[in-house]
């Protein structure tokens, strides 16, 4: 591995080790006096959870094998848990605090366990709610107008997927339970803006293979994510085409008369490449066209290179609270929905599939029905 790396999963997990070391601290705290063997057993499996999400992910990058499989569901199912418990853990303090400040008891330390119960019980509430909710996959409906439409694509519809990370979490029968969803809505046309795959290593084949059987009149398009890029994109790319799907790649093609173009999201992150690159591909404000981009960004580009509609996904919209509040701060009100950029309209999809933890919380997964008016 490179420095940059090595540094940034070191970083990741000292922090990672810091949350269980606070949860272990707070727990022991605010139990009544546990025993010895208590307090060792809690702190052998904190200790190992909080190597365990970092080394599964580790080792999905070189394996895939059943093993590799469970323990990455196992360590990122607790990460999920981890983040609501650690905030319930920072609750506890809090109340615990203002608590003894009332001086509303004489015996404050009786309340300690009752004060710790409840954010305990409610953190482990909202991971269920949210392994639950992220198995359902919404489908959100639109219409949307594009100035230049061709006249035979008014009332045409197109499905938009994005986010499937399709790997150790999201298998093959989640790829076949999208498609069907997909398949039912008898979209003309259907848009894939990255992050098919999750970036792990698995049987891309067996992964995209449903897809297959997807067949809307005009096609569907891919153009890669950020998470194709962790073991290099090619090999995505092939089995996104194997499935019959095509990989849009710094290129535009032409579906009765509509403009659809794709760029890979490394290319998009560099300013002169991607303004090199659309150049290239010779759009024209007057006619309508419509650009894959992972991330909802470099905007000033894109309009000014005359796309009509950029479809993107990415953020998840934070997928789990409370980090829909920094994708809010990163992204602003591209984080989801459809918006608009001056002349460009950009639609980011809060994605099918999740990263890391397979919940959502405060977020639902969605493909998008849209319909060109």
């Amino acid at each position: 591995m490179k420095a940059w790396p090595i540094l940034g999963v070191s970083i990741i997990e000292v922090i990672l080790l810091l949350a269980h070391w606070f949860l272990f601290h707070t727990w022991i705290e605010f139990w009544d006096a546990p025993s010895a063997a208590v307090v060792t057993a809690l702190r052998v499996a904190l200790f190992l959870l909080g190597f365990s999400f970092i080394a599964a992910a580790l080792l999905s990058f070189r394996f895939a094998n059943p093993v590799v499989v469970v323990l990455y569901k196992f360590a990122a199912v607790w990460l999920g848990f981890l983040n609501y418990l650690f905030l319930a853990a920072c609750l506890s303090w809090l109340v615990w605090y203002a608590w003894l400040d009332s001086r509303l008891s004489a015996n404050p330390a009786a309340a300690r366990p009752w004060i710790a119960i409840f954010p305990a019980a409610a953190a482990l509430l909202a991971g269920i709610h949210g392994l639950l909710n992220a198995r359902r996959v919404r489908v959100r409906q639109l219409a949307i107008s594009l100035p230049g439409l061709p006249e035979s694509w008014r009332g045409r519809r197109a499905v938009l997927i994005s986010d499937l990370h399709l790997g150790n979490i999201n298998g093959a029968g989640f790829s076949r339970r999208i498609v069907a969803l997909a398949a039912s809505l008898q979209p003309d046309i259907v848009f894939i803006p990255g992050d098919m795959f999750d970036g792990t290593m698995a049987d891309l084949d067996r992964l995209a293979a449903p897809f297959k059987e997807l067949a809307p009149p005009f096609g569907v398009y891919f153009s890669t994510g950020n998470h194709e890029e962790f073991a290099g994109e090619e090999h995505y790319r092939e089995a996104a085409t194997r499935a019959g799907i095509r990989v849009l790649n710094n290129e535009k093609v032409t579906v009765d008369g509509l403009h659809i173009a794709g760029v890979p999201n490394g290319d998009s992150h560099n300013p002169i490449r991607l303004r090199a690159t659309l150049e290239s591909l010779r759009l024209n404000p007057g006619e309508a066209s419509i650009l894959l981009n992972h991330m909802p960004s470099r905007l000033p580009i894109v309009e000014r290179a005359g796309v009509s509609l950029q479809l993107s996904g990415h953020t998840h919209v934070g997928q789990l609270f409370p980090f829909n509040w920094f994708t809010r701060h990163v992204f602003g009100k591209f984080t989801y929905g459809l918006q608009r950029f001056g002349r460009l309209q950009v639609y980011t999809s809060s994605g099918a599939g999740t990263w890391g933890p397979p919940m959502r919380v405060g977020t639902n997964p969605e493909i998008v029905l849209i319909e060109f008016k």
